[in-house]
């Protein structure tokens, strides 16, 4: 009874279980909770709704309406004094190692938060009565059964396993390391610090492509690039053909055509494909920052040296301040190119961010970008503006 159960497994079985059972949980969560409950980027057929929703009751006391109403205030406060999980405010320790106690300060001391942000999670009578109401009840079940199947020492172990796991790998991890360490494929508006930890999501379901679910929020897919890997998808790939699951939302593709003269439906494709169309200057503005950098190197050594320091802000649209601000145009002084690539990439950010102007006056705003981008004689500006106007 002590090493062994119901069922006599090995170390390696006892390890295989562990693994399986708390992989089940990180599915539950990616798909479950934050997809489809977050987002509504996909709906699940009830069967496997509930099944999310009992196994997540029975690992880890969760309640659906706290954790949905806690990650869509994240999204609408990122990084600011009312996010409830920041790094960048709290510390990277504090949420890496503590993020669990974060969300529940949350839930039970910040009931307006589950006034707001709370709707549209389940409200049936197993939901009121049994899972928010016992919310411990179905982690003492798993604990027992554990102790019963495996033994009291493998049991306990895979017990704590099963109730660190997502304390840790979801709300340690992802909220921390997450908004901290990796790389960006976005330009998602500051401050926002969003990054892809690795890009092949796996161990954590997929949450690891962190800046991609921030720049593309109701998507049901986290994968973007061609080398990267949500595992999450895969599995609602299966449900979908299956009939378990109907993805509403996936990011945008770029349609490429021929350059076309600015219209409504210009502006539209490139609104929609806004970071694309970042990501795309910003190729176009290292290209210009190499070019000048080379040209001053030639003439004016110092000053291409006082170039340097600013490639960080050139590449990545970052939030500067007064004094960086006044370094950046020092430097820009001798690099008429750079001024204005730098400053016509702030302009064009700023025409999608103009939600009281209406669609005839960005129509004109981008028209008269793209009219300036090809008169400037920048040819890296030239050729971007002519790939926007290709936008469909």
């Amino acid at each position: 009874m002590l090493f062994s159960g119901l069922l006599d497994l090995p170390w390696w079985g006892l390890v295989l279980v562990a693994f399986g059972v708390t992989h089940i949980t990180i599915a539950a969560v990616t798909i479950f909770l934050h997809r489809h409950q977050a987002h509504r980027a996909l709906d699940l057929h009830p069967a496997v709704s509930h099944f999310f929703r009992l196994w997540l009751w029975l690992t880890t006391g969760m309640v659906t309406k706290e954790w949905a109403a806690i990650h869509r205030k994240h999204h609408a406060k990122c990084e600011t004094a009312e996010d409830p999980h920041s790094p960048q405010i709290h510390g990277i320790n504090k949420v890496l190692w503590g993020g669990v106690f974060l969300y529940v300060k949350e839930a039970h001391h910040r009931p307006e938060t589950m006034e707001r942000y709370g709707h549209g999670t389940p409200d049936d009578w197993v939901e009121h009565n049994v899972y928010s109401k016992y919310a411990l009840l179905g982690l003492t079940v798993t604990g027992v059964s554990n102790v019963v199947l495996f033994g009291i020492v493998p049991g306990a172990l895979i017990f704590l396993t099963q109730i660190a796991w997502i304390p840790f790998w979801a709300a340690g991890v992802i909220n921390g390391i997450g908004h901290y360490w990796g790389y960006r494929s976005w330009d998602v508006p500051a401050p926002d610090a969003s990054r892809n930890i690795v890009p092949w999501g796996i161990l954590i379901g997929g949450e690891e492509l962190h800046n991609n679910h921030h720049a593309f929020p109701a998507s049901a897919k986290l994968s973007a690039k061609w080398y990267e890997f949500d595992i999450g998808w895969l599995y609602i790939r299966v449900l979908e053909s299956l009939g378990l699951a109907t993805v509403k939302k996936v990011a945008p593709t770029p349609r490429i055509e021929a350059p076309k003269p600015v219209c409504e439906r210009t502006l539209q494709a490139v609104i929609a494909n806004r970071y694309d169309v970042l990501a795309h200057y910003a190729r176009s503005l290292n290209k210009t920052y190499r070019q000048e950098l080379a040209r001053l190197r030639r003439w004016s050594p110092r000053d291409a040296e006082a170039l340097k320091p600013i490639k960080r802000y050139i590449v990545r649209m970052q939030q500067v301040s007064a004094v960086e601000r006044t370094h950046i145009a020092e430097a820009l002084k001798n690099s008429k190119a750079l001024a204005t690539a730098i400053a016509m990439r702030d302009e064009l950010a700023a025409i999608w961010a103009r939600s009281s102007a209406s669609r005839e006056q960005l129509v004109r705003q981008l028209q008269d970008w793209c009219h300036r981008a090809e008169s400037s004689g920048v040819a890296p500006l030239v050729a971007f503006s002519r790939r926007l106007r290709s936008y469909a």
